[in-house]
């Protein structure tokens, strides 16, 4: 099952939020419609906070949740590497849980 959710990269406005190519630029999470389609059971993205930004500051969406936000998550057991952060040491994603905080 999916359902739609504001696009947590632009925050639903369809637009790009750092006008990279243009102030006119389209949303390239969501593709200008401002919603995402997310499999459920949806979680927020662990990793990026739900912002569906890249946390380690590049103007990109994040790699875990692809700008959307939210993860499908099926698992209530937290990660025994990351202890459920969604990170490794370096910062980046860890690569047991993929990011995502729980068992996949």
């Amino acid at each position: 099952m999916a359902k739609y959710i504001r696009c947590a990269y632009c925050n639903g406005t369809g637009k790009d939020p750092y006008s990279l190519l243009s102030t006119k630029s389209g949303c390239l999470v969501c593709e200008g419609t401002g919603e995402n389609e997310v499999k459920e059971p949806a979680i927020k993205c662990i990793y990026c906070s739900g912002t569906g930004k890249n946390p380690l500051g590049a103007r990109i969406h994040c790699i875990v949740c692809m700008g959307h936000g939210s993860n499908y998550c099926e698992s209530n057991t937290k990660c025994l590497r990351c202890k459920g952060s969604g990170k490794s040491s370096d910062g980046l994603p860890c690569t047991l849980c993929g990011g995502i905080g729980f068992w996949k």
